[in-house]
């Protein structure tokens, strides 16, 4: 009986077998066309839905994209899923994470409107290429299942993909090595995304070449060839009126002649009507993969017949492995101007840590923020059972920038900033910035830093400050006698200088400590009956902070919260007033940024501070009032109230925002603060009470190219005016 069963067994076996030899072995040939290759995605639901099994892919461009997905093991529903979720705009941009930048590089984004590299004392054009990370890092975690195959004929389904050799002009067939890598070569489009280097080859976008590998997919075995063609034909001099369609028409000239031989060795061609959608009508998508659909079921027929419809296949659904990673090393390249421990820690996991793709691509998100690297390649090598993380770095060879931005507020009013960067200065991991503001109130501010990952980090800042404005008496500690006097007309003049060191504590937060020195003069023709000078001393101090911040825009933030919190002791002073004694400040800040809805963001800050030990300085006092202004010392904002008018050695304040994007970049808001201020005001319960100072702020934003553009209008029920502010640029 066991012998029956056997021979019964090996007689279906053979008989699929034979089935299986028997069937035509069928090629997929899906072509470039950027946005267009969406189409690939109808044409492969409508491939799944006839029954069709693919035993062979090849691709170029965003063919290869969608290929190499669903070579992996992807089905076609999938893959649409993954495009819908994606942000295009982000991937075109390259865009990196606010969390993924430390303060220089936020500094970078949040006060210089226009960065140009500075050569032997020349000035460049800005890099307008795209390294395409964003791309490779979605590619990378989407493609895990299949991380360690590098033969890609060993994939799910056999795959390749074409790039071009951009210094010689020669086609390189890529079918081994890392998935997600391949299909970025074959993708990088000129002009938009940097080349990428493979076996030492300079790779661009395979569509300059050879954008329908149809001989190539026919020599991996297939009998029968399915082509998509997606490509433009030429266009006329009417309608090349654009840089992209001109680039696009140059990668064009070549193929589209090679295409119509190509046309006729396809068994079945399949070409969607996307005439009147661009290469980057990403915003289009659900279209174009709609007119995939169509041009597929114009040849369903033809498709039947390829199909035993006896046993139609039905690609199942992928099932993701976990993304857990066990990480055993980590590799890189040897640098010239930065440490392996600067890489490590800017990863912010060490080896033999448990982490995971988010995590990882956190990091290498980290490295791309700095602006060190031209490119960054990495890839996940199996070692027993955990994996090596190898990163190949390439630093850029641009070092020094010059620096722009613009602003003007109510307080510092107009300035220009002229920075000069430069990287690697004196040290590896070193980076030397000298910013210098000219307009009403000359300033300055200089910083060096030395960054070495967990490793303890060193800094130096310097920075000078200065302005005329009417502020609240309390800044001054010298008695006036006359109770009519509510303010003082000051001339303001701070320079201050600090020496630091800082590391991450679990990874997320910075902290911190250093020494300071700083000069304070105070002058007040108001008190031209007394000394006009109120101080003129030094300030020695030690201090400490911790940091945390994750939100997603610092002026118009949508999610994320931060901390801040910092205590300074004032040791000594060269005493002008021959009334200080040493005594502590503590201070914190708080807030939190939620999207109620879509464009509707609600924004939470608490923030409070207070002196301790001997008597304060009055000089370090809380100062509040106004908007907009870059705030330096215990300045803070406080709406209803004009600048600098209300201060004391403690306050505490509550602030809600409710902003509301109408239009894309322009917002309307209101927002409304309450606050509690006074001398020592947390000896008592009085700052639980009542708040005795409340504002309200309704105002109008705009996000521009040399930052936000803010006007608002403050008014409180205890003041007896209201006021307007004009912020424009961003901060300093």
């Amino acid at each position: 009986m066991k012998k029956i069963v056997l021979l019964f067994i090996v007689f279906i076996s053979l008989t699929v077998f034979s089935q299986e030899q028997k069937r035509p072995k069928i090629g997929l040939v899906l072509s470039g066309g950027g946005a267009k290759g969406f189409a690939h995605i109808g044409v492969l639901k409508v491939l799944e839905e006839a029954g069709v099994k693919i035993d062979y892919i090849g691709g170029t461009s965003m063919g290869a994209v969608i290929g190499g997905l669903y070579a992996s093991g992807y089905n076609a529903t999938q893959i649409d899923s993954i495009f819908q979720s994606t942000n295009f705009s982000e991937l075109i941009n390259d865009f990196i994470p606010r969390s993924s930048k430390n303060f220089y590089e936020r500094r970078n984004d949040e006060l210089y409107a226009l960065v140009l590299p500075f050569n032997k004392m020349k000035i460049g054009i800005p890099e307008a290429l795209s390294k395409g990370m964003y791309n490779y890092n979605l590619l990378t975690r989407i493609t895990r299942n299949v991380r360690h195959i590098k033969d890609f004929n060993k994939l799910p389904i056999p795959f390749l993909c074409i790039g071009t050799n951009i210094e010689t002009g020669e086609e390189v067939l890529l079918n081994k090595g890392n998935l997600a890598q391949a299909m970025i070569a074959s993708s990088a489009f000129p002009s938009l995304f940097s080349p990428v280097e493979i076996d030492g080859k300079i790779l661009v976008d395979g569509g300059v070449v050879n954008n329908y590998p149809i001989e190539e997919v026919r020599k991996l075995g297939a009998d029968i060839i399915i082509g998509v063609d997606v490509q433009d034909g030429l266009l006329d001099r009417t309608q090349l009126k654009d840089a992209t369609k001109i680039l696009v028409q140059i990668t064009s000239l070549q193929s589209i002649e090679r295409m119509k031989k190509n046309i006729s060795n396809t068994d079945i061609y399949i070409k969607p009507d996307i005439s009147q959608y661009g290469v980057v009508s990403f915003d289009k998508g659900d279209e174009i993969i709609r007119k995939g659909e169509e041009a597929t079921f114009a040849v369903y027929e033809q498709l039947k017949n390829i199909v035993d419809m006896s046993d139609p296949y039905h690609k199942p659904k992928m099932e993701l492995r976990s993304d857990s990673l066990q990480i055993r090393a980590i590799n890189s390249n040897e640098l010239d101007n930065y440490t392996k421990e600067y890489v490590v820690g800017k990863l912010k996991f060490k080896p033999g840590a448990k982490t995971c793709y988010d995590d990882l691509l956190k990091g290498i998100n980290n490295i791309n923020a700095t602006k060190n690297f031209s490119s960054i390649s990495y890839s996940l090598e199996a070692n027993k059972q955990d994996v090596d993380l190898n990163i190949n770095l390439r630093e850029n060879p641009t070092k020094t920038y010059l620096k722009f931005g613009l602003h003007y507020d109510n307080l510092f009013k107009s300035g220009v900033l002229v920075n000069l960067t430069r990287k690697k200065a004196i040290f590896k991991n070193d980076v030397a910035s000298f910013d210098i503001v000219l307009g009403d109130n000359i300033r300055y501010n200089l910083d060096y830093y030395i960054e070495n990952g967990f490793n303890l980090s060193f800094g130096f800042k310097s920075h000078y400050n200065q302005f005329n404005r009417n502020v609240a008496k309390g800044i001054s500690s010298t008695t006036l006698n006359n109770p009519d006097i509510n303010s003082l007309n000051v001339d303001f003049t701070d320079i201050t200088n600090q020496a630091y060191f800082q590391s991450l504590f679990v990874q997320k937060f910075l902290i911190g400590g250093g020494v300071e020195l700083k000069y304070l003069k105070i002058k007040s023709e108001t008190l031209a009956t007394v000394d006009p000078i109120i101080d003129n001393s030094n300030y020695f101090s030690l201090f400490g902070y911790m940091k945390y911040d994750s939100f997603d825009n610092k002026y118009f933030p949508k999610k994320g919260w931060y901390f801040t919190g910092d205590v300074q002791s004032y040791l000594l002073s060269s005493n002008y007033t021959g009334d200080f004694k040493p005594y502590s400040i503590a201070k914190g800040d708080f807030g939190v940024a939620a999207t109620l809805f879509k464009n509707a963001t609600v924004k939470f800050q608490t923030d409070a501070g207070f002196s301790f030990g001997q008597e304060s300085v009055a000089f370090f006092n809380f100062v509040l009032g106004g908007y907009g202004f870059n705030p330096l010392n215990n300045f803070k904002y406080l709406y209803g109230y004009d600048y600098l008018s209300v201060a004391a050695n403690s306050y505490i304040k509550s602030t809600g925002t409710l902003d509301y994007e109408f239009l894309k970049k322009n917002h309307v808001n209101f927002s409304a603060n309450f606050a509690n201020i006074g001398d020592r005001i947390f000896e008592s319960v009085d700052w639980v009470s009542i708040p005795k100072y409340s504002g309200y702020a309704v105002g109008y934003g705009l996000e521009t190219v040399i930052g936000p553009i803010e006007i608002k209008y403050s008014w409180s029920p205890e003041q007896p005016k209201g006021f307007t502010w004009f912020s424009i640029g961003f901060l300093f």
